[in-house]
């Protein structure tokens, strides 16, 4: 019979920061770990559930450029795009009775885990975009948001990003497992990534979290689940931004397209582009990629390239940032032909990561009120944009992507410890902790 066991998952949570996080730290020993490349969410998430690199699972980035589609995809969900066996598939051939929860995990739809829930808004024809979720089994769906309240979405992403939506996760887990008992429960809890990336300021978000986690673990405990907490990355300082696409545009291999004064970046039409994710870039390249790659090499900011992967997600080039830096998607010259989704939280439409989606536009006087301003038009039938974002790269304080030096490497906790392990090695631990020898 698999011992019960629950994977708590603190982003940007590293070995120094535990000397300030008690609850955490009691859960045990920490142990590094080097996450793979790129070292951001949805790679390093698919890796520890499958023991693969992004190379064999498939999930080379956040996003990806579908080169049939020609379309640059961010953000997608279905389970399916994830290559491999995962971790209770495994452990249900040892044990047919393993059931698994998935609480926010990405990747989490059309799974074959027993329960999952995770972000899903409703996009309306109008254009608005409302906070809900999905789940399995559907009827959980309006289970939790019935009571708990509806899931804090503007909390979870973008420039009002906190703890409310952390803390919504850790409750609604606490009510699946009363409800379904899963063998294995995957729980995320994003609240510190958002702090360390906007300012660097830990406090008092790390007390925050940490407070979460403890009463989470304290709840798990009671019911004799086993608690491990691991972490996907750390977060890094930053101090500039190296915008790739705009380089390969005054080089002559980006193309646009003009819509109504403002610039898209098109994709199909282009010799060489880049899908920017925090620190790494998949840069994809038509032809001339050894002229490419020599440009490349040459800008501030960039400390390698190399050839990409043999997935076929993969760019021709990946770049990977100096440290300091990070990769904007910005391929504008001028700030007036950005897109018009440039200043909004558009994480599909954006062609690579955006951390300036945390921000508001500091020119906003009272920035709260103009985007409670701008929803209540939108409930009241008046369209408009809720283009309340900053487009000053130099706001961002903090990254991720690259191989961490170690004060910034993630890390698991158990109760056992042990020696550093790559995040691959992060499955087998699950094994291990569900089938004791």
């Amino acid at each position: 019979m698999a011992r019960p066991t629950a994977l708590l998952l603190v982003v940007g949570l590293t070995e120094p920061l535990l000397a300030a996080a008690p609850r955490m730290s009691a859960l045990g020993k920490a142990r590094r770990v080097t996450p793979c490349l790129p070292a951001v969410t949805c790679p390093v998430q698919a890796t520890m559930l499958t023991g693969l690199s992004p190379e064999d699972h498939g999930i080379v980035a956040n996003g990806w450029y579908d080169r049939e589609l020609c379309e640059i995809l961010f953000w997608k969900q279905s389970n399916r795009l994830v290559q491999g066996e995962k971790v209770w598939e495994v452990a249900r051939r040892r044990d047919p009775a393993v059931t698994c929860a998935n609480l926010f995990w990405w990747f989490n739809m059309y799974s074959s885990v027993d329960v999952s829930v995770t972000p899903r808004p409703i996009y309306k024809a109008d254009g608005t975009k409302r906070p809900d979720i999905y789940t399995y089994p559907p009827g959980l769906r309006d289970e939790l948001q019935r009571e708990l309240g509806q899931f804090p979405l503007h909390a979870f992403w973008g420039p009002l990003a906190g703890l409310a939506s952390s803390r919504w996760i850790a409750r609604a887990a606490r009510r699946v497992y009363e409800r379904y008992r899963p063998t294995l429960s995957l729980v995320y809890l994003p609240h510190l990534d958002y702090a360390l990336q906007r300012t660097g300021d830990l406090q008092p978000a790390l007390s925050e979290i940490d407070t979460v986690v403890g009463e989470l673990s304290a709840f798990y405990a009671s019911q004799g689940v086993r608690v491990l907490l691991v972490s996907e990355y750390g977060i890094e300082p930053v101090q500039r931004s190296v915008p790739l696409n705009l380089l390969l545009r005054r080089s002559g291999w980006l193309t646009v397209r003009n819509e109504l004064g403002h610039e898209l970046l098109d994709a199909g039409a282009s010799r060489a582009f880049a899908v920017c994710d925090h620190q790494v870039a998949q840069v994809y390249v038509r032809d001339g990629v050894n002229e490419v790659r020599a440009r490349l090499e040459q800008t501030e900011g960039v400390e390698r390239v190399q050839s990409g992967g043999s997935n076929p997600r993969s760019g021709e080039l990946v770049v990977v940032a100096a440290p300091g830096y990070w990769f904007s998607y910005r391929y504008w010259e001028e700030e007036r032909r950005a897109p018009d989704f440039a200043r909004t939280v558009e994480i599909h439409r954006k062609p690579g990561f955006d951390p300036l989606e945390l921000h508001f536009e500091p020119a906003l006087r009272f920035p709260r009120l103009t985007l409670a301003r701008k929803m209540l038009a939108r409930k009241l039938g008046l369209r408009n944009l809720l283009d309340v974002v900053a487009l000053d790269e130099s706001l961002v304080r903090g990254s991720h992507g690259r191989p961490p030096a170690p004060a910034y490497a993630p890390v698991l906790i158990t109760p056992e410890g042990g020696p550093p392990l790559e995040a691959r090695g992060v499955f087998q631990v699950l094994l291990d902790s569900l089938f004791p020898a």
